[in-house]
């Protein structure tokens, strides 16, 4: 993986699983709305979990503009069935644990020095003092987040790819291009 997408480019088309959901495509789930697409590691990571509640405190902003978030894990559907209930989340759950979403917008892992990158650590130090616990690890220990704001049209207005395991733009960053 070496091309990123960048503002101005249609946001790729996918089929996805939640762990409650059968199949469904983005763009039909999407309908005519705006979205907010974000890419964490899996639901076990302390890091994750508090970017998760962060996400849900802030959702209104989104919800304001007529847009809906997506947050893509590579969490396995079981796993996250048997951890959680659709009702505590008020944003669509992806489950990729093969990472063939992240492949097709490009969201890459990092090596070894962006996982222990000073502010990762600040941020898991972060978490696991505000009582987020380390779960199940999955997919990819090194996979860097990303972010998109993507309009009704399906156009990116936002493209955000991290630097390390806690580069993660607030949703009013995020939403305002759209």
């Amino acid at each position: 993986m070496n091309a990123k997408l960048t503002l101005g480019n249609k946001a790729p088309d996918f089929r996805f699983k939640t762990p409650w959901d059968d199949e469904i495509n983005f763009y039909n789930a999407v309908g005519n709305n705006r979205a907010v697409l974000i890419f964490l590691r899996y639901y076990g990571c302390p890091v994750c979990q508090m970017e998760m509640a962060k996400i849900k405190q802030e959702i209104e902003l989104v919800s304001k503009k007529g847009g809906r978030v997506f947050v893509v894990l590579q969490s396995a559907p079981e796993t996250l069935a048997s951890l959680t209930n659709r009702e505590d989340w008020p944003f669509s759950i992806i489950s990729d644990p093969q990472g063939k979403i992240f492949q097709i917008y490009f969201v890459e892992a990092g090596g070894i020095i962006k996982y222990l990158h000073p502010a990762g650590l600040i941020a898991a130090i972060k978490a696991i003092g505000r009582g987020f616990r380390h779960g199940k690890f999955e997919g990819k220990e090194t996979q860097l987040p990303a972010a998109f704001a993507i309009t009704a049209d399906k156009v990116i207005k936002y493209a955000h790819y991290g630097k390390n395991i806690s580069d993660m733009p607030s949703l009013s960053k995020m939403i305002i291009s759209i």
